[in-house]
């Protein structure tokens, strides 16, 4: 990167934003932390962002050359919303853009899949990265992670289906790297954890780590999305229609792989779920 240049990374309070902020600045990359608050993150200064207001666009664009972008959450349309951001980004100069999006969501695919069929056609750099579902989900604030904490249940619509939890922590190093090494990916990459594991799976990990019981309760897909209505006042019904479709999707299999991504991109394997459990585990307790 070049002295006067700056990464904006989207979503920086964010799970990944966080992270992916505190490694670039701790590598003195030089960064803009957008988030509503325009709080500072990391040492990196925070300049405010909001998806649905254009009129802060330009100043969070200023002197950056390469954007890290999150989409809205929530968004069951995100194209409609961030193409105009995508267009003003190239016209400010920005070269590289690296997109957070979802194994679940290939190009050309619903939500973020959009957007990311035409990343290539608004950037001569870019990266598509697509990871699996988020250890953090299971003990961070999600509302798998309050149900562990409150009853000692995961309640799912995905039956004995698998999936490659992954550490957020390996998706910002893949990030970052996708980010800074002279040559961008010019691809997707889906990013895994090292192990697909049910929830049934993760409920025992969790149990033998925590050591409280801990077990997983299958629900249809009807029960899910009225759950995630119920549990997430905030969350349009559309979009939890979306996540119990993806959790349907999960029981027939279409999460059940794991990739060398993290190893191959970083240099290292990713971080294992019961690792990462052993890490957070006073937070389940």
């Amino acid at each position: 990167m070049t002295g006067g240049s700056a990464v904006l990374v989207v979503g920086a309070t964010g799970t990944t934003g966080s992270r992916l902020t505190a490694r670039l600045t701790a590598q003195g990359v030089r960064v803009k932390a957008a988030g509503r608050s325009a709080a500072d993150v990391a040492g990196a200064p925070g300049v405010r962002f909001d998806w649905y207001d254009p009129a802060g666009h330009e100043d969070a664009l200023r002197g950056a050359d390469r954007v890290y972008l999150v989409p809205p959450v929530g968004a069951t349309e995100p194209a409609a919303i961030m193409l105009p951001f995508l267009e003003r980004a190239r016209a400010a100069g920005v070269r590289r853009a690296v997109l957070l999006s979802s194994s679940a969501l290939p190009s050309g695919g619903p939500a973020a899949g959009r957007v990311h069929a035409v990343l290539p056609e608004l950037f001569d750099e870019w990266a598509v990265l697509r990871p699996s579902w988020f250890m953090q989900n299971l003990t961070g604030d999600h509302v798998h992670a309050r149900s562990i904490r409150e009853s000692g249940e995961i309640l799912t619509a995905t039956g004995g289906g698998r999936v490659g939890f992954v550490d957020a922590d390996d998706i910002a190093a893949v990030a970052a790297r996708g980010l800074t090494d002279e040559r961008a990916p010019d691809t997707d990459l889906v990013v895994t954890g090292p192990e697909a594991l049910s929830y049934a799976d993760a409920a025992a990990v969790l149990s033998e780590e925590t050591g409280r019981a801990v077990v997983h309760r299958p629900l249809s897909y009807e029960q899910m999305r009225d759950r995630l209505v119920r549990e997430a006042p905030h969350m349009p019904p559309a979009f939890a229609e979306v996540l119990a479709g993806l959790d349907a999707a999960i029981a027939e299999g279409a999460e059940d792989r794991t990739t060398d991504t993290v190893e191959r991109v970083t240099g290292r394997p990713p971080r294992g779920f019961r690792t990462h459990v052993r890490r957070n585990a006073a937070r389940l307790r």
